[in-house]
């Protein structure tokens, strides 16, 4: 469940990335008082608001050790506009790719669904019962002109009918709804400059898009269909656009994340010429991390409170490596530590996301149990951490290839061989049985491990 950030300590904030997220303490401290931070800015003067920047991040770890789920869960956690960048896909302004504002850009969109989404569900009660109105309509169409009787009769039927619609007793039924399209065509093609980046092209298209006439056209649907429909018009007819993109813009200033990943691979130790436009990214990227105004079709924005969270393994590149200027932004430097064995264990038991809990939902589905005895949890935990040890080492993601080849024979077999309410229990025997000639034979575990 999603908790303001405004009642949660760094300590509370730690309690909750506990909850999905095994280890790493020192990472979770920082981000914690970082989030905190942010409400403690927010109850200063304005005067001094302004002057207090976040102190940003640098996370330094290998991958699958949790780096961006604990970005991410953060978010979560606060409920703030987020969105996960690589660096490696922005390319120095003039060549051709992606231009790093489009991150900010990004981070608005995400704002402004966040703050839609929360409009809509105060508008709620209202949009259903306009809702209701439409389908009655469709229905049973209201008495314009007649006698009472006729009237009264009409009414009595339309309560009927609204309390079948409430009860799901006609959601089978079909119906045809007059659906607004463009008269322009289902897509407008649009050919822009090169090196204009995907947002602003799908900006341009959904512009030149609005500017087209709009035309109702006929299509039969289930009722259940037509609701959906009818109450996402009736929800944007109820909420204030504008009032939400300035809201969208406030939150994505003062609240939002913006987590890069792989910045070790922007990172240059000399100056050849394939370092070159790796410079040029890191240049572009710094105004954005120091603070700047950046357009986008929803208004300015400015970056200069945004908290920015880097990461990356930097096996080959060093933090130093990074240019002088953009190191300054990221005062905030944090090393996770290599997954252990026992936190292999501890990821597989503890978290509520754990991997053997998704398992038995899924199985769940198909009325089996399906549950782990401790013993097999070990032995799980340690033949992916020797697989890390001996082939590559990817962190917790080890766990998810070790898991599939356990139990891909029971998920095949459920439910033509396997019938319902079989119960299953995996047993340290079961893993050793299937597992260890895989780990054995190196060469077929780099294949299917």
């Amino acid at each position: 469940m999603q908790q303001n950030e405004t009642f949660l300590t760094p300590r509370q904030i730690v309690a909750e990335l506990d909850k999905f997220i095994i280890g790493q303490s020192e990472a979770k401290r920082n981000v914690a008082i970082a989030l905190r931070n942010r409400w403690r800015r927010m109850q200063a003067t304005p005067e001094l608001r302004k002057e207090i920047v976040p102190n940003n991040i640098l996370m330094i770890g290998a991958t699958g050790v949790g780096k961006t789920e604990i970005a991410r869960r953060l978010a979560s956690i606060s409920n703030a506009p987020f969105i996960k960048v690589e660096a490696s896909k922005y390319t120095e302004v003039g060549y051709v790719g992606r231009d790093v504002e489009s991150m900010v850009r990004d981070l608005v969109e995400q704002a402004v669904k966040l703050v839609k989404n929360e409009k809509k569900e105060t508008v709620r009660q209202k949009a259903l019962e306009h809702t209701e109105e439409q389908l009655l309509d469709i229905l049973i169409p209201p008495v314009k002109i007649g006698d009472s009787s006729e009237t009264e009769q009409n009414e009595n039927t339309r309560k009927i009918f609204l309390e079948k619609l409430r009860s799901g007793e006609l959601d089978d039924r079909k119906i045809d709804l007059d659906v607004a399209t463009s008269s322009g065509g289902p897509n407008i093609g649009v050919m822009g400059p090169m090196g204009m980046d995907d947002n602003t092209m799908m900006n341009l298209q959904e512009m030149l898009g609005g500017m087209m006439p709009k035309r109702n056209k006929k299509r039969k649907m289930t009722i259940a269909d037509a609701r959906k429909v009818i109450l996402e018009e009736e929800s944007s007819k109820l909420i204030d656009m504008d009032e939400v993109k300035d809201e969208a813009i406030s939150r994505a200033e003062n609240t939002g994340i913006i987590f890069i990943d792989e910045i070790d691979k922007i990172a240059s130790s000399n100056n050849n010429a394939g370092e070159v436009s790796r410079q040029g990214v890191q240049r572009d990227l710094l105004p954005i991390v120091e603070g700047s105004a950046v357009n986008t079709k929803h208004g300015i924005v400015n970056t200069d409170h945004i908290l920015f969270i880097a990461a990356g393994a930097f096996h080959v590149a060093k933090p130093s490596d990074l240019i002088p200027e953009l190191q300054g932004r990221f005062p905030i430097r944090v090393e996770l530590e290599n997954l252990t064995e026992a936190d292999f264990y501890q990821i597989l038991k503890t978290p509520k996301n754990a991997l053997t809990k998704q398992y038995a939902a899924l199985l769940e589905s198909e009325e089996i149990v399906l549950s782990f005895q401790d013993e097999a949890l070990q032995k799980i935990a340690e033949i992916a951490f020797t697989l890390n040890q001996e082939i590559e080492n990817i962190g917790a993601r080890r766990l998810q290839t070790v898991m599939s080849t356990l139990l891909n024979d029971i998920l095949f077999d459920v439910p033509d061989v396997i019938g319902a309410n079989a119960q299953i229990a995996i047993s340290a025997q079961m893993v050793e049985d299937k597992l260890r000639p895989l780990v054995k034979n190196r060469d077929l575990s780099q294949y299917i491990l």
